[in-house]
């Protein structure tokens, strides 16, 4: 049932929008000035205010100013009867939803009151969304490797240097691009994506630096490259030791001059474009063998950050447990299952080969496949095969 707060100091105003609003099936707590107002928003969820401008004590532009500054995001619908086209577009200038004036139309109450409502929603459904989203992305882990790489994150993500990741496949490369990107001063502008070794390589220059029609034979219209969509923002360039030679070649003059050329263009395009690259290769040895380019390698890795495999951070294990727990639980739409301190141990122990991603795994196996509570014996039957 929506919860509405009626704030005014007439009482016959109060009764009358009361008996209305129950009657909709509101639940609806009253407040006969500004400042109780104030205190029974800071103490209580409701879903909108109506509330009176001229009022003893505060007015209610001041309940609203105050409202805001607290972080209360309920919406205000403005009620009064000294109502002018002023009044309403300060109220709505100072953040309130509407204005509406005494006495009140029911109609238009109850479409604004239906309105607001729907604001409300959204931006609840926003807020979990960036709250579960913000959790996706943790670093989770408190071990003396992973909060070196924390710290080496804080340090850098405020600069534009380019940053070469490297680790072992699963250990959460691309969960590093991701918080240097959100950490950085380029948030607002979108972090774009390559996996350098799932792109065949005829098609990483076009699928890097876009392409003109007609500049080979599939290339039906013209397509903007990841340079010029990430332009502003942050390019992360996933396993970049697969990157074919001619393609190594652009990305340094890219690099090199904040240009970039379309496949089968002769104009240069200036790019403002922070590049971060992720590994899973020893590029020194790569380097030796004539399959990476060290001019390259020198200017994608002014920061190196490697991310330590989870056999070497197994202090983390009991927090990564815990997380994935309740995570899968939150995904199933069930109670988070437990787990004993021996099975705890058993999962420190294991050579974990797939690093995050191999014990993300079996931790969801362990909850579809246990009961209750996770034990040594589960860990024995479903952990390991």
């Amino acid at each position: 049932m929506p919860k509405i707060l009626i704030i005014d100091d007439e009482a016959s105003i109060r009764n009358t929008l009361r008996e209305i609003l129950e009657y909709e099936k509101y639940q609806v707590d009253e407040a006969s000035d500004g400042e109780l107002g104030l205190e029974m928003l800071e103490n209580n969820k409701y879903d909108v205010v109506l509330c009176d401008i001229k009022m003893p004590k505060l007015d209610g532009i001041e309940v609203l100013e105050r409202s805001i500054s607290s972080g209360i995001d309920t919406p205000f619908i403005m009620i009064s009867a000294h109502g002018t086209i002023e009044t309403a577009v300060e109220a709505t200038k100072k953040g309130a939803f509407d204005f509406i004036q005494k006495p009140p139309d029911l109609n238009r109450l109850l479409l604004t009151l239906r309105n607001a409502q729907d604001k409300s929603l959204l931006v609840n459904e926003t807020k979990t969304l960036k709250r579960k989203i913000s959790k996706a992305y943790d670093i989770v882990g408190d071990s003396a490797a992973i909060n070196q790489v924390k710290e080496t994150i804080e340090k850098v993500a405020p600069t534009d240097a380019r940053v070469l990741i490297t680790g072992e496949n699963g250990t959460g490369k691309e969960l590093v691009a991701r918080w240097i990107h959100e950490k950085s001063n380029r948030h607002k502008l979108p972090l774009i994506e390559v996996n350098c070794a799932a792109i065949p390589s005829e098609l990483i220059e076009s699928e890097l630096f876009g392409h003109e029609k007609g500049s080979f034979t599939s290339a039906v219209k013209q397509r903007i490259g990841k340079f010029e969509q990430a332009n502003g923002g942050t390019l992360f360039l996933d396993e970049i030791g697969d990157m074919s030679l001619s393609a190594q070649a652009k990305v340094l003059r890219a690099l090199q001059e904040n240009r970039i050329t379309r496949v089968g263009g002769d104009k240069d395009i200036k790019v403002d474009t922070r590049v971060i690259a992720a590994t899973n290769k020893d590029l020194k040895k790569e380097i030796s063998e004539n399959k990476f380019r060290e001019d390259l390698y020198h200017r994608i890795g002014v920061i190196i950050i490697n991310v330590p495999p989870l056999r070497e951070r197994k202090d983390d294990v009991p927090l990564l447990v815990e997380r994935f727990l309740s995570d899968i639980a939150l995904e199933y739409g069930n109670k988070p299952k437990s787990i004993t301190p021996d099975a705890i141990k058993m999962l420190q122990n294991m050579p974990w080969t797939g690093n995050i991603r191999e014990i993300r795994n079996v931790i969801e196996r362990l909850v579809i496949m246990c009961n209750t509570e996770i034990t040594k014996d589960d860990i024995s039957k479903y952990a390991m095969l």
